[in-house]
């Protein structure tokens, strides 16, 4: 009965259906695609740990993709308290969490935009707001002295810890700059790894990067203040899932003579497939209609793992006199898949809860047998398959 009045909740918000996006206007369905999230941001926390006991992530990777993880679970976390009365009566201003329901099951990429520029003004809000202890005070005297449910005083509590959550940072935003991680090296060639995130405009997805980089330049590049802001703004300005590995890695190979890419790694994460809430066609949308699984676990979330590797370096004039390094791509050579996919190799990966995964293997549908499941038991623990 839950999943039928959730279900009825959320058809009510999908009256166009020639539309990718729907609003989230009922209170309850709202919640639950909030708490529904905040689960699956807790288990993938629990598959990078699975990972890398299967040697697929190294231990500074798990790191990097657990704070990738961590932030886009505070996203999550502040947007709840942001539309926490959407659709209330009564009250202007709740609005609705917008999000994708054909392409990713995400909020809009809009979402993000609009929550970076509030937290620019995060300070200047919460000096003209009253403190949370007095919002609450307030509450409960209207509530014992007027018999009234206080909604306006519930908006204004929600919109505060909305504020406080973005003040507190380590979010996941549209753009998350370039960071970099020593591996090796001190002297003529140091080894790093550079990470950096993205939120994909066009189908509204989270993106982390990962690259392993050699530099036999003068200076380290974590401390050189001429290269590093150069590299950021390389990498940022080529972040763009429409664009194949092979060409970002090239395009980086060749802008900077001293910097070298052995190995970058691209993981989509998403879409989130839910037959309450997303309108995806495919096996596991049917899947996920034959499971019929209670609230909280009617959902799956599918990822993709891209990896390009260098084979070898040769080299190439530059100038009248000198060489430079260049590296030469191995790409998947399995049917020449490699040039369409402009990787070494590519893994596709879900997570999702027992039930649906019990009907996903009774059904076998084709093209399932090489994606790597991860299986959510009901106590949390989570299996590789």
């Amino acid at each position: 009965m839950v999943v039928v009045a959730e279900e009825t909740a959320v058809a009510a918000e999908h009256v166009d259906l020639q539309k990718d996006h729907a609003g989230l206007t009922d209170l309850f369905a709202s919640r639950r695609y909030f708490r529904k999230f905040d689960r699956i941001t807790g288990y993938l926390t629990r598959v990078a740990a699975v990972m890398q006991g299967a040697g697929d992530l190294t231990k500074n990777e798990v790191e990097i993709l657990t704070g990738y993880v961590q932030g886009l679970s505070y996203t999550f976390r502040a947007l709840s308290m942001k539309y926490l009365l959407a659709g209330r009566d009564k009250v202007h201003g709740t609005g609705a969490l917008t999000m994708d329901t054909l392409e990713s099951g995400f909020p809009v990429f809009n979402e993000l935009l609009v929550m970076a520029n509030d937290a620019q003004q995060a300070g200047k809000h919460l000096s003209n707001m009253p403190g949370p202890e007095t919002l609450k005070k307030q509450m409960v005297n209207q509530i014992i002295g007027e018999r009234q449910i206080p909604t306006r005083l519930q908006f204004a509590l929600s919109q505060r810890l909305y504020y406080e959550e973005l003040q507190r940072g380590h979010l996941f935003w549209a753009q998350n700059d370039p960071q970099i991680v020593w591996l090796e090296g001190l002297d003529d060639r140091r080894r790093y790894l550079v990470h950096w995130a993205t939120y994909d405009s066009q189908v509204n997805l989270p993106t982390i990067y990962l690259m392993e980089v050699e530099d036999d330049g003068g200076t380290p590049l974590a401390r050189d203040q001429h290269r590093w802001p150069e590299v950021q703004a390389h990498l940022m300005a080529q972040s763009l899932g429409g664009l194949k590995l092979l060409t970002i890695a090239k395009g980086f190979d060749e802008a900077f003579d001293d910097l070298h890419p052995k190995r970058l790694r691209r993981l989509h994460l998403g879409p989130m497939y839910s037959h309450t809430y997303t309108r995806q066609s495919g096996p596991l949308r049917d899947v996920l209609a034959e499971a019929r699984a209670p609230e909280g676990q009617d959902w799956a979330l599918a990822w993709t793992d891209e990896v390009l590797e260098s084979e070898r370096v040769q080299e190439e004039r530059s100038g009248w006199f000198g060489t430079v390094e260049r590296e030469v791509f191995a790409l998947d050579p399995f049917s020449g898949r490699g040039v369409d996919t402009g990787a070494t190799r590519t893994e596709r990966a879900i997570i999702l809860p027992e039930r649906p995964y019990q009907v996903l293997a009774e059904r076998n549908p084709p093209g399932f047998a090489s994606v790597v499941k991860y299986v959510v038991s009901p106590g949390g623990r989570v299996l590789r398959y």
